[in-house]
């Protein structure tokens, strides 16, 4: 078995809710970090085999395959694919793993694994509160609500 290793790491200043980043949407922060690890370990984008993400609310800004969304709006662009995990508070400590798993198996060689997540434009419970808002039911099933009622 290979091993896998960090060899950069990028990220972008951490904000407040609704303060100087909450304009910028969640796809395009990715970019920039992505842009700007690239940029700084020195990687030829074709030998990039994936890019891995975690985000949580995977709806509204967060929505439709934000790591992919993260691929096409870097200078990644179509050649590299991408997917978004969620593993709740776990999300991007779990691309990382996924990421290593990946390289240490032979599958993939060179992988980019982060996180992505605005508060701003997509509240924490989001995707619960506006699902039932929209009538599109509860984000649990009855034997759930039985295990633990009142949820």
């Amino acid at each position: 078995m290979s091993d896998a290793y960090i060899v950069g790491a990028v990220r972008c200043a951490g904000g407040k809710k609704n303060g100087r980043l909450s304009a910028v949407h969640p796809i395009d922060l990715g970019a920039m970090v992505v842009d700007a690890l690239v940029e700084k370990v020195g990687v030829p984008v074709d030998e990039i085999d994936d890019l891995i993400f975690g985000c949580v609310s995977q709806v509204g800004a967060q929505s439709a395959n934000v790591a992919r969304n993260i691929c096409i709006s870097s200078v990644l662009g179509e050649g590299v694919p991408g997917t978004s995990v969620d593993r709740q508070c776990g999300s991007g400590q779990q691309a990382i793993h996924f990421a290593a798993q990946a390289v240490m198996s032979g599958t993939q060689d060179v992988v980019i694994a982060g996180g992505v997540e605005s508060m701003s434009q997509v509240p924490i419970g989001a995707n619960i509160v506006d699902g039932f808002k929209a009538d599109h039911g509860l984000p649990y099933g009855k034997k759930i609500s039985e295990r633990y009622p009142g949820v």
